[in-house]
Parts: C-alpha cells; sequence; structure tokens
C-alpha cells in the first residue's frame, strides 16, 4: 500500500479508463501477469486511432501478449532472448516452446535475439510497441525511448509492480513530449502516445 501510494506520489501518471472491453478471438491459453491486459487493447487502438498494420513486441515469453495482440495487428514481431531474466521465474531457453504455440498464428514472427541489437539494426515504423523487458530503469527507458521513437503508440507492461518501469515510461513521455496515461489494473500498463 505504501510503495503503490508513493509511486503515484512521485510519479504521477493520469489513469487510463476504459470506455470499453472487449475479448479477442484468439488467445493463447498459458499462464501470464499480462492476462486482463487482452481485454483493452482495442480500446486503446480505437481511442488513439492507432493503424492495425504493424506491431513489435519486446518481451514474449510465453506468448500471451503476443497472441493477444495479434488478434488486432496484421503483422506482429516478437523479440526476446527466451531465457527469462532477474525478474522471471522460468529460466532456461523456452524458445522452441513457445515457437511451436505460436505456429497457428501465421501473422507473428519470433526472433530470438536481445532488444540491444535490434534497436541497433532496425529502422522501421510500427503502428504499436510492447515493450515487457527486464524491469530495470535503464532497459525500459533505453528500449522504450527507441519505441516510441519508432511507434505511433508504446505501451509498457508492470508499471504498477515496478517502480523503474513507472519512472522510465514517465521520463519517456517528458523526454519526447507524448501524452502518458497508465492503466492500474493487472501490474499496470503505460501508454504512450
Amino acid at each position: 500500500m505504501f510503495l503503490t501510494l508513493y509511486k503515484r506520489i512521485m510519479f504521477p501518471i493520469p489513469e487510463y479508463v476504459p470506455i470499453r472491453t472487449s475479448h479477442p478471438k484468439d488467445i493463447l491459453d498459458v499462464s501470464s501477469a499480462w492476462k486482463g491486459l487482452e481485454l483493452i487493447i482495442a480500446d486503446i487502438t480505437e481511442r488513439f486511432n492507432i493503424a492495425s498494420d504493424s506491431c513489435l513486441e519486446f518481451g514474449v515469453e510465453f506468448g500471451f501478449s503476443t497472441v493477444a495482440l495479434s488478434n488486432y495487428f496484421k503483422k506482429v514481431k516478437g523479440v526476446d532472448v527466451f531465457t527469462g531474466d532477474i525478474h522471471t521465474i522460468h529460466k532456461g531457453d523456452h524458445y522452441q516452446l513457445t515457437q511451436k504455440a505460436l505456429e497457428p498464428y501465421k501473422n507473428i514472427e519470433l526472433f530470438k535475439i536481445d532488444y540491444k541489437d535490434w534497436i541497433r539494426k532496425d529502422h522501421d515504423h510500427y503502428d504499436l510497441i510492447h515493450v515487457d523487458i527486464v524491469h530495470t530503469y535503464r532497459d525500459t527507458f533505453n528500449c522504450g525511448l527507441w519505441s516510441v521513437e519508432h511507434s505511433t503508440c508504446t505501451i509498457f507492461h508492470d508499471t504498477e509492480s515496478f517502480i523503474g518501469v513507472r519512472r522510465a515510461v514517465l521520463n519517456i513521455a517528458k523526454k519526447t513530449g507524448k501524452k502518458v496515461y497508465n492503466y492500474s489494473k493487472c501490474h499496470g500498463l503505460g501508454i504512450v502516445v
């Protein structure tokens, strides 16, 4: 309770209140801290007039969010090292497992690569980018700043769970002059648009 209050006072972000929720047609049956956020993706894309051609996701893990996003975008690229990090429970290479689970979704393409290497080579612009990587301020800021500069809308998971993520989202919005919102449910979702 105290940490939540501290975060909201020290790093205030206007609350995102969805007008409506909707269930995507396809969803992957795996455990995920992202569950519940799939219900507001259509609301976000409609409210901010986000096109539906391309989506890039940093932090696929087992693919729940990737499949959820694939309902709303013609093409989704998923970037991950697929070995977990200091904040994940699962450690070890799970690329093959995730790739097999996502095979039926023909508009998803996975890339086993670190976000740092990806952003050095990619100069494309995306309609939406989702950032859910190692939850440090520095990594979230570096990946997130690139993402905001290369997308119409960038969303960040875990703004309520990790103070570094929340702080990075707020600082990225300030640095780029973009609007920022926070959906406080489901571990938090920062929206920079």
